[in-house]
């Protein structure tokens, strides 16, 4: 396949050139280059030599892969990498990657250049679907997915995987008449037009996803607590507070409840938050010792509602530790997530789970009849919400 290079705006395609090894190299230092792509760990000139001058031209002449050097069209400055792997032509389908170096983040390079190679896929290679996979956790390359047209499938378990990643990855698609549509949605004022377009909840929680979970405080008569990310050395003492029988009478927590359970838990929090399906914190005390856990689960069916779960540890009962902490742990969804909406609720008769909810200021909205089954038997359920309306004052004026 011979090469060819494709403009697009401010932006210039080409086959990649021997003197581009420096620059590939200063690019793939960068820590996120590392995480979320395959190339080598370290990353040495070398590196970078073989892949300007060896595999680069090596793909083009097998037409296997088209790699594309991203650069300023006025100045020729390297911004990224995209380009065409594993080019299927018997089935018309091709994968297709990207990175874009530090120094030009913020400019929408990568999207710029996906739709261009995207289009030139299918108009001048006759392909007629792209694949995009990334693993989960990886929401900048989601975003710009998305933003290209490109339409999530699912989640797809990886062959290899990151030291430091999960199993599985996300799967997307892009057919000619989903680029279509993309381009028509845009404007020149708005050329990512959509549910992820720039200011979008779809684009607001890929930057709050894409980061490391945060640490949230709130302030108790007995000092600050911390809402932080679950870590190995609070598993013991989960595990003590599970086997509580306050708290499995509650809940539907495994009988008995050991070491291994309380791993799994670590586990979910962890992939939940890299999926950015909720947020699973741990109630530190002011000595940062393990009080309880809260999670802010966000709804599959309506983004802008949430629903909350928490338990105390037998020991910071009574403390006022989980009203503190659910109410700062419902202002940041308000805020950082842009709920409307986050729900409590409890089995009907958990008088000290609806006391912790009315006084983080949770409306009682009423009873659920036979709304969960609960260790085998369907039973009624408290509900109570907080709304972002609540915060401000708009439900009374």
């Amino acid at each position: 396949m011979e090469s060819t290079e494709l403009a697009a705006g401010d932006l210039l395609l080409r086959p990649w050139r021997p003197e581009d090894a420096a620059a590939v190299h200063r690019a793939c230092q960068d820590p996120d280059i590392q995480r979320w792509t395959r190339v080598p760990r370290p990353y040495r000139i070398s590196d970078a030599e073989q892949f300007v001058g060896r595999y680069a031209p090596a793909a083009w002449t097998a037409g296997t892969g088209a790699p594309f050097a991203v650069c300023d069209a006025a100045t020729g400055e390297l911004l990224g990498s995209c380009g065409l792997i594993d080019i299927a032509t018997a089935v018309g389908s091709a994968d297709i990657g990207y990175w874009t170096a530090p120094w030009a983040r913020g400019r929408a390079v990568a999207v710029h250049a996906v739709r261009a190679v995207a289009r030139w896929a299918f108009t001048d290679l006759g392909l007629r679907r792209l694949v995009w996979l990334a693993e989960i956790g990886n929401h900048a390359s989601r975003l710009v997915a998305l933003r290209a047209g490109f339409r999530i499938e699912g989640k797809l378990r990886l062959a290899e995987r990151h030291p430091e990643g999960f199993d599985e990855g996300w799967v997307g698609t892009l057919l000619p008449s989903d680029l279509a549509a993309a381009d028509a949605a845009a404007d020149s004022d708005a050329p990512f037009a959509g549910p992820a377009a720039p200011g979008t909840l779809v684009a607001r929680r890929a930057a709050v996803f894409g980061r490391p979970q945060p640490t949230l405080f709130a302030a108790t008569g007995a000092g600050e607590l911390r809402l932080r990310p679950m870590e190995e050395r609070d598993l013991d003492a989960i595990v003590i507070a599970c086997r509580d029988a306050t708290t499995l009478r509650w809940t539907t927590l495994p009988k008995p409840y050991g070491r291994s359970d309380a791993e799994g838990f670590l586990r979910y929090g962890r992939a939940a938050w890299a999926e950015g399906r909720a947020a699973c914190f741990v109630i530190a005390d002011p000595d940062d010792a393990y009080a309880g856990t809260i999670d802010l689960r966000l709804s599959p069916a309506d983004p802008l509602n949430a629903d909350v779960g928490f338990m105390t540890a037998p020991h910071a009962r009574g403390r006022g530790y989980q009203p503190a902490a659910l109410a700062a742990l419902a202002a940041w969804g308000f805020t950082g997530l842009g709920l409307a909406r986050v729900e409590w609720a409890a089995n009907v008769g958990n008088t000290a789970s609806r006391r912790v909810a009315e006084k983080a200021g949770f409306v009682f909205e009423g009873t659920r009849r036979a709304a969960l089954t609960h260790r085998g038997d369907r039973i009624d359920v408290w509900v109570a919400a907080l709304t972002a309306a609540d915060l401000t004052g708009g439900r009374n004026g």
